[in-house]
């Protein structure tokens, strides 16, 4: 399994074995230092059965979270007459997508400060307490804080979820897991709507969130105990909370922007202007602060060199595209190809089930060959060629779908090269400080993707057109089906735009070596 390694002085790395101290001479001078040693627990071999256990629950923990980004969407009709309030519905998503993007640099910095149990134990208990008090809400202000609650936890799940994976599995391995994970969020963005819709129509809206709490439980259960021989590579160190106030704060007023910006306000509106200025007043004094920091909450060090910029933008891109794309296409299939919603739905299925098989690929990969980033760059260069295609061609529904699958084959590739990239590239002790910004990121990146692509087919058309959840209502907009043709080339072009840009950041980005067993063979979700 696993190499256990530790971060050393540059004289101390004479001493270990030569595998351990060449991957600690690959590692930039300035992360190599007693200070940044963690305090270690003795190294633990897993076994087999332990590791399966771990990533199972693992997966389980994340399921929580990606099940609950989509659940909500089909039942908020029912909240909005059950409350006889509907003009503030959309918050009801937009709390927990604020909540989850701010805390995700948080919870990564945090478990690299005080361990990966402790954050878990919090995120998952966060989670849960949202969870109870957004089914008992007894109106919708208690339903849209509570959200923001349940967002909290759900924003630190992620980047934990994915530091304690690289504590447990090498480099060289890591990337065939994200298979496993990618296809979580498949499964949680297909199925959410589906449960959503039935215990909204048959049960009750509250099972939406009732549900969460037995999964959690089982997650606790099964990922607790095994936790306890999980090497410790944490370093308890002076929080810098400050700069983490600043962080969130700039990150919570520039996803309103994004939120609002086209749609409560115009973008030119003295409102949304004012936003936009505070949200550069704030990232400003984050980066002052940061820079004169003795411990910043997030070293800017770390956001910089040959790997971590490329790999955040590389990824980014890929993640934007893929979500840009999910939430404007259904109105596509609906007026083009006058299919129903939940035809429309079904259509989805391609984008994300190929892009799962497309990280698989990478990240069996990466498990055997020397330069792994070949494959990503391969990936995005074909799916850029794709976004092409769609950009230039019209096609019958069975030619559109065949082709959004190949260019989902290529963007899925992405994922797993520059998570290992970004989490191969720093010390041991801040894994979790560059996931957590790595999430943080691509949240921002999607959310701007998102509306972005919005404001395309809104210059495009000439009208508003309805968002993610909203698709239901698209034959009232009653779009002529050769105009949609026309808007959504340029959002093709747009997708085509990020492939091209990730290609060229993962040709940019150095390609480190990575630690591990040159054949790895992953372990086998079941018996």
């Amino acid at each position: 399994m696993n190499k256990f390694d530790r971060q050393s002085s540059s004289a101390d790395i004479q001493t270990l074995p030569d595998d351990i101290a060449e991957e600690l001479s690959r590692l930039p001078s300035e992360v190599i230092s007693v200070d940044d040693a963690p305090s270690i627990a003795p190294p633990v071999s897993l076994s087999q059965d332990e590791v399966r256990t771990i990533v199972i629950s693992l997966m389980l923990t994340m399921f929580l979270a990606a099940l609950d980004q989509t659940i909500v969407a089909t039942a908020l009709p029912t909240i909005g007459r059950q409350f006889q309030d509907v003009s503030n519905l959309s918050w009801v998503i937009t709390a927990y997508l604020l909540a989850s993007t701010a805390v995700a640099p948080v919870f990564g910095t945090l478990s690299d400060i005080y361990g990966r149990r402790v954050m878990i134990i919090i995120s998952l208990s966060l989670f849960v307490a949202g969870s109870v008090l957004c089914a008992i809400a007894p109106n919708m202000p208690m339903l849209i804080l509570a959200r923001g609650l349940q967002g909290l936890g759900g924003g630190g799940i992620m980047p934990v979820v994915q530091t304690v994976i690289s504590d447990v599995v090498s480099p060289r391995e890591r990337g065939q897991y994200q298979a496993y994970f990618s296809s979580v969020w498949m499964v949680g963005g297909i199925l959410g709507p589906v449960i959503g819709g039935v215990f909204a129509e048959h049960l009750h809206w509250s099972m939406i969130f009732w549900i969460n709490l037995p999964l959690a439980a089982a997650a606790i259960v099964m990922l607790l105990p095994k936790m306890k021989k999980i090497p410790v590579f944490h370093r308890k160190r002076k929080v810098d909370w400050l700069g983490g106030v600043l962080l969130m704060a700039s990150a919570v007023v520039f996803m309103l922007v994004l939120t609002w910006g086209g749609t409560r306000y115009p973008w030119l509106s003295p409102t949304v202007l004012a936003m936009v200025g505070g949200a550069v007043a704030l990232a400003v004094s984050f980066v002052w602060h940061a820079r004169r920091a003795d411990e910043p909450f997030l070293p800017l060090k770390l956001l910089t060199g040959s790997v971590a910029p490329f790999a955040l933008t590389a990824g980014g891109c890929g993640l934007g595209a893929i979500t840009g794309l999910t939430v404007q296409l259904p109105l596509y299939y609906e007026s083009v190809y006058h299919l129903t919603a939940s035809e429309a739905g079904l259509a989805l299925i391609p984008l994300a089930a190929v892009s799962t098989v497309g990280a698989a690929v990478a990240g069996r990969t990466m498990a055997r060959a020397k330069h792994y980033k070949r494959v990503a760059i391969i990936g995005t260069s074909w799916a850029a060629l794709c976004g092409l295609g769609l950009t230039l061609t019209t096609l019958p529904l069975w030619g559109l779908l065949t082709l959004m699958a190949a260019f989902a084959l290529g963007l899925g590739t992405t994922f797993p090269v520059c998570v290992v990239s970004l989490q191969n590239s720093v010390a041991r002790p801040q894994v979790g400080t560059i996931t957590g910004a790595m999430n943080f990121f691509r949240s921002l990146m999607s959310s701007f993707t998102v509306a972005a692509f919005a404001a395309i087919l809104l210059v495009a058309l000439g009208i508003d057109v309805p968002l993610a959840g909203e698709h239901h209502a698209a034959g009232a907009v009653a779009i002529p089906a050769e105009d949609m043709r026309h808007a959504f080339r340029y959002v093709f072009g747009a997708a085509t735009a990020l492939m091209t840009i990730a290609a060229l950041c993962l040709i940019a980005m150095e390609e480190r070596p990575l630690a591990g067993p040159a054949t790895a063979q992953p372990v086998e979700m079941a018996e």
